[in-house]
């Protein structure tokens, strides 16, 4: 049976400090209104294992790593399992973007990845609100499974969308997923909302946050977390402790 594949780039900023094979995987039973591949919700192309262990094959010489992404990939969790574990069998690196919406699936496949980032998109208490579904405790269970995994680096992300969440509401995720909360992630980067090409068409007449007012809310939050990042699109990705 073929698995659905979205469309693979290789990317030297997804994976810090390597060159990796991103591989985004079709389908997602959430449906974000900030989603920007919300193309890959339902279906992507039809194909073998073996084309994408093809793909990987051809850029094995030139890559560190293989970055799955989505889509959610868990979603296809048996393809998922059998790409990982064709990376590792040729000394490759992996990381794994996940919503955090499957704990139990993670839980099978936690052991065969090295970086994890997880998708906080809301406080537990917005989930319903700004993603439509209620799976705060999913995403709770799923940072703490990535969090006891021996040798996995574990990175939380939110991607603030201005319309949907406040300064506040990344402080309430600091605490809900912060160092003091018993759950942990080794970073947390707050990413700048875009607003091309996302699924809500409404959202396209939102102005993109300024990257000066992310600064500011990162620096709030640097006390509940080890390393705290923003991404933009105006200066890619930066430390909060090395900005002025």
């Amino acid at each position: 049976m073929n698995m659905n594949l979205g469309t693979t780039i290789i990317s030297s900023i997804e994976f810090q400090g390597k060159i990796s094979l991103v591989i985004f995987m079709a389908k997602c039973p959430l449906k974000c209104p900030f989603c920007h591949n919300w193309e890959l919700i339902n279906k992507g192309e039809d194909v073998s294992l073996s084309e994408v262990f093809k793909i990987i094959d051809s850029d094995v010489d030139y890559i560190d790593a293989v970055v799955i992404s989505g889509g959610e990939p868990l979603s296809q969790l048996n393809d998922l399992k059998k790409i990982l574990i064709y990376s590792k069998s040729l000394l490759l690196e992996t990381k794994l973007d996940t919503s955090g919406i499957y704990p139990d699936r993670l839980e099978e496949v936690v052991g065969l990845v090295d970086y994890i980032s997880i998708d906080v998109k809301a406080p537990f208490n917005k989930y319903k609100e700004v993603t439509g579904a209620n799976i705060g405790e999913n995403v709770k269970k799923s940072v703490e499974i990535a969090n006891n995994a021996k040798n996995t680096y574990v990175e939380c992300r939110t991607t603030f969308v201005p319309s949907l969440l406040s300064p506040e509401d990344i402080e309430e995720i600091g605490r809900n997923f912060g160092c003091d909360s018993n759950i942990g992630c080794d970073e947390y980067t707050i990413q700048q909302f875009r607003n091309q090409n996302v699924f809500d068409k409404t959202l396209r007449e939102i102005e993109n946050p300024n990257p000066n007012e992310l600064k500011r809310t990162a620096k709030k939050v640097k006390k509940y977390f080890k390393m705290v990042k923003i991404k933009t699109s105006e200066f890619g990705c930066e430390v909060v402790d090395d900005v002025s």
